[in-house]
């Protein structure tokens, strides 16, 4: 679990889970001009351990998105108690962030890289009345009911190994294999809420976010579900549906 390094010093290396509310957070990671979930975390690591951190986190999200489960990697050669690290943490994020898990890990242990896959879930309130307790948390679809069998009948054309370039949102980063497994992906009922959950071994920009809006113009008849392996097949982001807002969006499990 730990490693000599220079100087004499004991590095450790802790795994945090944590869940937070992404509404008033531009993602994850530090930004230069905004507030992100790493810099309220690490704020308050800062105010507990000092500087003595290295920080990294299992994945990047978009501004708005939640996380139900967020694992976090941190080297240290503090030796505070992993349960004590988790209570003072706690009493130092704000109400929006908080630690449900903590624990020593072998010094090898990295939160993205050692991630097999990860789970997404994008809520939607399929109601014409808007529901004010949902505002920041579920996309509110007022046009038509949604047909729970046919966007499944969609879903079935996610699942494999494929290239998903045309569920991509394009930017700066350095194009790289936009191949990615997708080994679940179902809609489901519970009255008002839709709910569209998605596993795979990873996943590219804003990949869920298209494939929940290219399932919206499935609902309203504007693509068909057996044109999705051609959408796929494309490798082109404009023949896809538009992204779904951030607000829906949630990293609901991460495995390892």
């Amino acid at each position: 679990m730990q490693s000599e390094v220079s100087g004499g010093n004991t590095l450790r290396n802790v795994k945090l889970t944590i869940a937070y509310d992404g509404r008033n957070y531009h993602g994850w990671q530090i930004q230069q001009n905004a507030l992100s979930v790493q810099e309220v975390f690490q704020n308050a690591l800062h105010n507990i351990i000092g500087d003595d951190m290295d920080v990294k986190g299992c994945s990047r999200t978009d501004t708005g998105v939640h996380a139900n489960m967020y694992c976090i990697g941190l080297k240290t050669s503090h030796r505070i108690p992993a349960e004590r690290l988790k209570a003072a943490l706690n009493r130092h994020l704000p109400s929006s962030v908080c630690v449900y898990d903590c624990c020593d890990m072998p010094m090898d242990f990295h939160p993205r890289y050692d991630c097999t896959r990860k789970q997404y879930i994008y809520k939607i309130w399929n109601n014409e009345v808007r529901n004010p307790f949902l505002d920041g948390y579920a996309l509110h679809y007022r046009y038509n009911n949604l047909d729970v069998d046919l966007l499944n009948k969609a879903c079935s054309h996610y699942i494999g190994n494929h290239d998903y370039t045309s569920f991509c949102t394009p930017d700066n980063r350095r194009p790289g294999d936009m191949h990615r497994n997708v080994v679940f992906a179902k809609v489901e009922r519970d009255g008002d809420m839709v709910t569209f959950t998605v596993e795979a071994n990873g996943f590219l920009y804003n990949m869920v976010r298209i494939m929940t809006g290219t399932l919206l113009r499935v609902a309203q008849g504007k693509i068909l579900c057996d044109d999705i392996p051609a959408i796929i097949g494309k490798k082109n982001r404009q023949f896809a549906g538009p992204t779904a807002p951030a607000c829906g969006l949630y990293l609901n499990k991460v495995y390892y």
